[in-house]
C-alpha cells in the first residue's frame, strides 16, 4: 500500500496544472509584474528583429511590447518545465510501485505525460479567454522528451559508474 503513495506527487502536480489551466488569461498575466519590476525597454533593440507566428497570431515586440514578448517565452517555457516535472514524477511513481523494466517505465511515463497534456488542452477549451492549441501539446511533450533524455543520461551514467573497473 505504501508504494502507491508515490502516486500522490504526480496527482498533486496534475492538480496544480489543472488549477493553472482553469485560470483565465487575465489572472495569469505577468506583464504588469514585469513592467513594475524593471524597465525592459533596453531590450527592444535586441529583440525587435524577432517575429514569428504562433497559433495564427504574430509574436513580436511590435505586436506584444517588450513585456508581452518576454511573457510569451516565460509562459511557453513554463509549459516545458511543468510537463518535464510531471514526466519525472510519473517515472518515480512507476519505479516505486510497478515491477516493470526501465524502458517500459520510460515509455509509460512519457505516454502519461502526453496524454495529460492533451487533456489539459481540451480542458482549456472550457476556460474563459483560453483556447486549446495543439502547439502547446507539442511544447508539453517536449518537456516530457527532455525528462526522458535526462533519465536516459542518468541511467547510462549509473550503469557506467557501476561497471567501471575498481582502482
Amino acid at each position: 500500500m505504501r508504494k502507491y503513495l508515490y502516486w500522490l506527487m504526480p496527482l498533486i502536480w496534475m492538480g496544480v496544472i489543472f488549477y493553472s489551466s482553469h485560470q483565465p488569461y487575465e489572472k495569469q498575466n505577468i506583464k504588469p509584474l514585469l513592467s513594475n519590476m524593471i524597465d525592459l525597454s533596453f531590450l527592444e533593440p535586441f529583440l525587435s528583429w524577432i517575429s514569428f507566428t504562433y497559433h495564427n497570431s504574430p509574436v513580436s515586440v511590435e505586436t506584444h511590447g517588450v513585456e508581452g514578448f518576454i511573457e510569451f517565452f516565460i509562459r511557453k517555457g513554463a509549459h516545458i518545465g511543468v510537463f518535464f516535472i510531471l514526466c519525472l514524477l510519473f517515472y518515480a511513481a512507476l519505479r516505486k510501485s510497478a515491477a516493470v523494466t526501465f524502458w517500459t517505465t520510460l515509455f509509460i511515463s512519457f505516454f502519461l505525460t502526453v496524454a495529460y497534456a492533451i487533456l489539459d488542452e481540451i480542458h482549456q477549451g472550457f476556460t474563459p479567454n483560453r483556447t486549446p492549441y495543439i502547439g502547446d501539446v507539442f511544447l508539453d511533450s517536449f518537456g516530457g522528451i527532455l525528462a526522458v533524455a535526462c533519465l536516459l543520461v542518468l541511467h547510462w551514467w549509473k550503469r557506467k559508474k557501476t561497471n567501471a573497473p575498481k582502482k
